[in-house]
């Protein structure tokens, strides 16, 4: 099982250059980074883990920014989001960075793309929330238009493009309906959730992997009756605390990724947890990897 983390970094935290170092050094798998431009103070949308909003939330770094420096330091580390916002962005410039960061880095990149949770945020960047989920399977559709090999326009409800030169392409090549990086999507388990990721994704990104053996064989069933590859269909639980038991589970489900939490600390206390997480990875002491 290849294990990644994640982290919520910022100007308080380990640094992206270091931490990306340690990682590839003792053989973990990757690194996501979430994503919040800005946190309103004035909010009155609940925290989804219930109590006050954490303070790193209002003080992440920009991710493609943190991974850019990630990726120059590293040769083998994956480099993913969790999440992109994408309803928060302008797609065409989004397609650029993300193009421009799986071919700087070889096809490393990961998108994790979600929906986001705090109105507020999203309002300020004149998303209406009661259409995100279609404004960002259409600017996924548009993306998917500028990272093809031809000259490709797009028409859609929300946006369109005109055929566009448009380069650098990412580096991953186009697999059944998904074009660009390996793209995971974030979110509870329910049917809109599973036809976003059975129409342009190549799989689940849950956050904590809580309810899998009972919210996986529906997925496999939607992916199926889109027309895609059983073994195309990729599960990476997110956020993860990890134990040994969590692991062996995820194991027997067919699940070959985790992305495990870092405290969002100096580092010291980030390379006391990896110390901790040592015994997952492949050949270390656990006996579930």
């Amino acid at each position: 099982m290849r294990i990644a983390v994640t982290i919520f970094l910022s100007d308080e935290t380990i640094a992206p250059v270091r931490l990306a170092r340690e990682l590839e050094e003792r053989g973990f798998a990757g690194l996501y980074l979430p994503e919040h431009t800005h946190i309103p103070v004035e909010r009155t949308t609940p925290y989804p883990a219930g109590g006050e909003l954490p303070r790193e939330y209002g003080r992440t770094l920009d991710p493609f920014v943190a991974l850019g420096q990630a990726a120059a330091v590293t040769e083998r580390l994956g480099l993913g989001t969790g999440i992109t916002l994408v309803a928060q962005h302008d797609p065409i410039a989004l397609a650029k960075q993300i193009a421009t960061l799986d071919h700087l880095s070889g096809g490393r990149f990961t998108l994790g793309l979600g929906f986001g949770w705090n109105v507020e945020e999203a309002a300020d960047h004149g998303v209406d929330w009661r259409t995100r989920r279609e404004l960002v399977r259409d600017r996924m559709a548009l993306m998917r238009a500028l990272w093809a090999d031809e000259p490709t326009a797009y028409e859609g409800e929300f946006g369109s493009v005109r055929a566009s030169h448009a380069h650098p392409k990412p580096a991953q090549k186009p697999r059944g309906p998904v074009v660009g990086p390996r793209t995971l999507v974030g979110g509870a388990a329910g049917p809109k959730l599973f036809a976003h990721i059975a129409e342009y994704a190549d799989g689940w990104l849950p956050i904590g992997g809580h309810g899998l053996a009972e919210s996986l064989p529906v997925l496999r069933s939607v992916w199926a009756d889109a027309g895609r590859d059983a073994a195309a269909l990729q599960v990476v639980p997110y956020a993860v605390q990890p134990s040994p038991g969590k692991l062996a589970h995820y194991t027997e489900l067919g699940i070959e990724e985790v992305v495990v939490q870092l405290p969002p600390a100096g580092e010291a206390e980030v390379l006391r947890v990896l110390d901790r997480y040592a015994p997952y990875l492949p050949g270390g002491s656990s006996d579930i990897v």
